[in-house]
C-alpha cells in the first residue's frame, strides 16, 4: 500500500441530524450541571477536546482529566441514544460515499483510516450507525489531542503498525469539509481534499487553500484520479 487516505466524519462522510450535539449537551449538564453548554462554541472540524475546553471555559470551569474522562464516558452512553433519534437537518450518508469507500477499498495501494475530531468511540457509534464503521482499520482520533493539527502523525504511526509502509507525507490525502481539515493536512505536509458537504461552500474551501475541492463526493472516478 502506497497510499494513505483520511476521512473525517461529520459532513464529509456523513450528518447525524444533531446527535453529537444533544448528546454532547446532555453529557456536560449530567456531570457538571451545565444547561446548552455548547450554545456559542463553535465546533465545525474541532476535536471533542478542543469544543469541550472551550465550554467549560465559557462556564467559568477548568477541563482537567478528571472531568474530561467524566464527560467523555457520560456523552458516550448518551451518543448511542442520540443517533437513534431522527434529529433535525440532514441525517445520512453524505452523496457519493459508499460507492467511494467500496472503490477505494478495492485498491490495492490504499489504505483507509479516519482522522476525526470525534472520540474515538464516539466515532465508531456515528460510523457503525450508517454501517460505515467497517471500511477503516485505524485512524486518529479526538482523544489523541486537543489540537487537530496534531493528527496526522497519529493517523500515519497506527497505519503502520497495521501494515502500511512508509511513505512521504505527500501520499497521505486528508478529505474533509472545514478550513480546519485543510489547516490539518497541510500542517503535515499531506494533500488536502476539501468537499462542500458541511457548513463551508466550495469558494470557502478554495480560499482556505484546499489543493482539491470537490462540491460532493459523487464522481467516483475523478477522486480516485487524484491518487
Amino acid at each position: 500500500m502506497s497510499k494513505l487516505v483520511l476521512f473525517d466524519i461529520d459532513g464529509t462522510l456523513v450528518l447525524t441530524g444533531g446527535a453529537g450535539v444533544r448528546a454532547m449537551n446532555r453529557a456536560c449538564t449530567a456531570v457538571l450541571g451545565i444547561d446548552d453548554a455548547l450554545a456559542g462554541v463553535e465546533y465545525a472540524g474541532r476535536t471533542d477536546w478542543s469544543i469541550l475546553h472551550d465550554a467549560l471555559e465559557k462556564a467559568g470551569l477548568q477541563l482537567d482529566s478528571a472531568r474530561l474522562d467524566a464527560i467523555r464516558t457520560r456523552y458516550v452512553s448518551l451518543l448511542q441514544e442520540e443517533i437513534q433519534h431522527r434529529g433535525t437537518g440532514v441525517k445520512a450518508v453524505l452523496p457519493g460515499i459508499r460507492p467511494l469507500l467500496d472503490s477505494l477499498a478495492a485498491q490495492d495501494d490504499v489504505f483507509l483510516g479516519l482522522l476525526t475530531g470525534n472520540f474515538a468511540e464516539a466515532a465508531r457509534i456515528k460510523l457503525e450507525y450508517f454501517d460505515l464503521w467497517r471500511f477503516f482499520r485505524c485512524g486518529a482520533f479526538g482523544d489523541d489531542s486537543p489540537d487537530r493539527n496534531a493528527l496526522v502523525p497519529f493517523a500515519v504511526t497506527r497505519a503502520r503498525a497495521c501494515g502500511l509502509s512508509d511513505m512521504a507525507a505527500e501520499r497521505v490525502f486528508v478529505i474533509g469539509d472545514t478550513p480546519n481539515d485543510i489547516a490539518c493536512a497541510h500542517a503535515a505536509g499531506a494533500i488536502s481534499v476539501a468537499v462542500a458537504t458541511g457548513n463551508f461552500s466550495v469558494d470557502q474551501l478554495r480560499d482556505s487553500g484546499a489543493r482539491h475541492v470537490f462540491g460532493d463526493l459523487s464522481d467516483t472516478a475523478t477522486f480516485l484520479s487524484l491518487l
